[in-house]
């Protein structure tokens, strides 16, 4: 028999923006639980804090931020850390759930939580949907005319201190 889980979970189920269901989303994903972002701290000095976080595309949920027109910018960031093991997405004090409309941000705010690396993931917008780049400032890629990619060391390198 499975222990009961001490957490509760939380989900704005209403919210179906462009055909995306939050809920279905972290069902999908595998989100079990919420955490408050003044909670971080807490969790880090436990041990219980994963030591990357998921940054990932959701559907906007908030107003503002210098993108207000939720039409034309329909989604946001979301983040999403491990607690013992378990995904959890950040909340904030209010209730509700914490969107960064830019990666800049986001990445300050990361660094400001203690966490080096993280993984980044999109499955609401389309590939290629992207603004398009001129010829010239193209890669140049292969004959089958697809863009040659970096290659990228992983793991990231551990910092020293």
């Amino acid at each position: 028999m499975l222990a009961e889980s001490t957490y509760s979970m939380y989900h704005d189920v209403g919210e179906i923006i462009e055909s995306v269901n939050t809920m279905d989303q972290d069902v999908a994903l595998g989100v079990t639980m919420t955490i408050t972002q003044a909670e971080i701290p807490f969790l880090r000095e436990a041990a219980r804090l994963g030591e990357f976080a998921v940054v990932y595309r959701v559907a906007r949920t908030q107003a503002g931020g210098g993108f207000g027109d939720q039409e034309r910018h329909p989604f946001a960031w979301g983040v999403l850390v491990y607690v013992d093991g378990q995904l959890a997405r950040i909340y904030s004090a209010r209730g509700l759930a914490r969107e960064w409309t830019g990666l800049d941000r986001l990445e300050k705010w990361l660094r400001d939580q203690g966490f080096w690396y993280w993984w980044t993931r999109n499955d609401l917008e389309p590939l290629g949907m992207g603004q398009t780049e001129s010829e010239d400032d193209a890669d140049e890629g292969d004959d089958t005319g697809v863009p040659s990619t970096p290659s990228v060391p992983f793991p990231p390198p551990t910092p020293e201190f």
